[in-house]
């Protein structure tokens, strides 16, 4: 029987360097991909420079450039958000097939690596289209663009775009699933210094990405209206430039972590080889030796030796030893008959995880919202900032940016150690209670939203009728972009830890694509229930969502989503309540 069982798991840690008197054999080092001492915070300046640069050049390239297609292209409104919406679906769908990639079969490292260079391609073809003339239609005055008498582009103009566009998406999908994950590898997560440095983490990364969309928003787009189109993507590529040899200068201290093949095939054999074994009773008298629990054989650091649970008990048939399925060196003869408890118990870690990313796209409601009518608030509204300054309406979002940046660390120096005495818990809450009071945020965002609008409607209304401007300054909206940088503070950076803390250790790139995922979806649930709202109110000669944001009823529409985001936040909760965490960490 301890044949079918397997060896005992080794729990001494092989995973720092031997010395040389121990004489190992080089074929011995390559199936251990540089299993190192983890650098911690050595490496993470390395790679998340690699990230804020890459994301400087990427925010920076796109911040202005529906623009862009508006004055230099001669495109109409439509056509630039159509490629504008095309471009950014197809770069949040491919993380997924970059992550898949990266964990089946070129790792996270070299995925990032294809991924950057990709970028910095398609950043260079798109500075060539401002830098060369012949690369897009001639000049055109403002004038003849708004009668649209300029001569448009033509094919080959066109083609030259799109292609700099479908570089961009390949690097973006092989940066933002990896980088993440990438950076956690660098944490030893069998200590306490190297777990308090991973929670630290992923505050630090949205941080630095928040500064990163400031600035984008700000300076970048300044150089592009009002100096040159040309300066204005040379400098997002130079950035990109920088970034990659910055990644590749930590190349001597980053730890290595070997792909381990098909994912999707590993997961369908636990659901095949179970249903095969459908007609087979578990045994009730304990699983040593009925089970197959073979020592785990990877090159990871660090995994959570998962123990067989009761939970999803139909897929425990899958590890269930049946006569000879295992050969005498301990390896099983059929994958799709005989399944390790490892592999099983990662199955039902991602089917606990499933209910929560699908509770989580609703959740992202209000961001959407925010993103959007916001504009449509402030260009109705007194934009006057003492007696001097003028903001422009699509830049109120930056008082959201300012709130994440100086919450966050505020957040995470002060408030988690304060928790952390209060709680005895690591990060002083948990991940699930942490992405739960952000959606608390988004209800409270959309209920104070909508009371504002209310005001505001009412005050325009009465200064000027359908096309007055209500004599509020814009600073009314302050409270709902400082909620909703609470929110997504809590919710986002939350999902973030969520997943790569929670998905298989060799699962962490495809964990960490769902946020994309995630936003792609939540946008197209927003845009359908935008269009069910706008088909229904309509009916009665009174749309709450018409194009006079003055005659609409906007704040309507906000306590809707309030309502929503209320009853997913009770699924939330129900589904929150019986996940269960993935098992305690082990050295492999």
């Amino acid at each position: 029987m301890a044949g079918k069982k397997g060896k005992k798991r080794s729990e001494t840690c092989n995973c720092f360097p031997l010395s040389d008197e121990e004489n190992v054999t080089s074929d011995l080092m390559d199936t251990t991909l540089n299993q190192r001492r983890p650098a911690g915070w050595r490496a993470i300046p390395f790679v998340l420079g690699n990230e804020t640069f890459e994301r400087l050049a990427s925010y920076g390239l796109m911040a202005n450039f529906m623009v862009y297609l508006e004055r230099e292209y001669h495109m109409n409104q439509v056509e630039a958000a159509t490629i504008l919406n095309g471009w950014s679906a197809a770069s949040n769908f491919a993380p997924v097939i970059g992550a898949y990639v990266s964990d089946a079969f070129m790792g996270k490292f070299w995925t990032i690596v294809l991924g950057s260079f990709s970028s910095l391609l398609g950043m260079m073809i798109m500075t060539l289209t401002a830098l060369l003339p012949p690369l897009r239609p001639p000049p055109c005055a403002d004038e003849d663009l708004q009668q649209g008498q300029c001569i448009p582009y033509n094919g080959a103009q066109l083609g030259v775009l799109m292609v700099s566009l479908c570089w961009l998406s390949i690097g973006t999908g092989g940066i933002k699933p990896c980088s993440i994950p990438f950076s956690v590898d660098q944490f030893d997560l069998t200590t306490e210094e190297g777990r308090k440095g991973n929670n630290s983490f992923y505050n630090l990364y949205y941080t630095t990405q928040t500064i990163v969309l400031l600035i984008t928003q700000t300076v970048v787009v300044y150089i592009q209206n009002d100096i040159s189109w040309a300066l204005g993507f040379g400098i997002p590529t130079l950035c990109m430039i920088f970034a990659i040899v910055l990644f590749f200068v930590g190349t001597r201290i980053y730890v290595y972590i070997k792909p381990k093949g098909s994912v999707v095939a590993g997961v369908a054999q636990v659901f095949v080889a179970a249903y095969k074994k459908r007609r087979f009773y578990i045994p009730v008298d304990g699983v040593d030796g009925q089970f197959y629990d073979p020592p785990l054989t990877t090159s990871l650091l660090c995994v959570r030796e998962l123990h067989l649970t009761t939970q999803y008990r139909f897929l425990n048939k899958a590890a269930l030893v049946i006569d000879d399925e295992v050969n005498p060196d301990g390896s099983c003869k059929n994958p799709w008959m005989l399944c390790t408890i490892q592999q099983v118990e990662d199955v039902k870690c991602l089917l606990n995880i499933i209910p929560i990313w699908v509770t989580s796209i609703l959740g992202f409601l209000a961001m959407n919202q925010q993103g959007t009518f916001t504009v449509s608030q402030a260009l109705k509204m007194d934009l006057q900032f003492g007696s001097t300054i003028k903001i422009p309406a699509g830049s109120v979002g930056v008082i959201t940016l300012i709130a994440i940046a100086v919450w966050l660390p505020f957040y995470d120096r002060v408030l988690v150690p304060a928790l952390e005495k209060i709680t005895k818990l690591e990060g002083g809450i948990t991940v699930l209670q942490r992405i739960g009071v952000g959606n608390l945020f988004s209800i409270l965002t959309m209920l104070v939203s909508g009371f504002i609008e209310t005001k505001r409607r009412n005050s325009a209304l009465s200064h000027g009728g359908p096309d007055g401007v209500a004599p509020m300054s814009v600073m009314w909206l302050t409270p709902q972009l400082i909620l909703i940088g609470f929110a997504e503070i809590f919710s986002i950076v939350g999902l973030i830890e969520f997943y790569n803390k929670q998905f298989p250790e060799h699962m962490r790139s495809i964990g960490n694509s769902l946020i994309y995922l995630t936003f792609s979806l939540a946008s197209y649930a927003s845009n359908w229930i935008i269009s069910i709202v706008n088909d229904v109110t309509g009916r009665s000669g009174s749309s709450w969502l018409s194009g006079d944001i003055n005659i609409s009823k906007l704040d309507k529409f906000y306590f809707l989503i309030a309502g929503i985001s209320l009853l997913d936040f009770v699924v939330f909760m129900f589904c929150a309540r019986r996940y269960h965490y993935r098992g305690s960490v082990r050295i492999n």
